[in-house]
């Protein structure tokens, strides 16, 4: 998923997203586990789109924060 897409949402929707894709990389390390996973970049790539959602959540909250301060 591109940054540019998720820029677009909304906090709601990068959590519902984020919540997907924590399932979905859950899923797919028990699948490693017992049996072989069709592609092991997957995980990674979960992982990353994990990570951004992460940062422009965090992103949005400092920005209230100084929001805030500057009032």
């Amino acid at each position: 998923m591109k940054i540019k897409e998720l820029r677009e949402k909304n906090n709601e929707e990068l959590n519902v997203e984020k919540d997907k894709l924590m399932k979905e990389a859950r899923d797919l390390r028990f699948k490693k586990i017992t049996s072989v996973v069709e592609n092991p970049l997957k995980i990674k790539n979960i992982r990353r789109d994990i990570a951004r959602i992460n940062t422009l959540l965090h992103l949005r909250e400092l920005e209230v924060l100084k929001k805030e301060l500057n009032k």
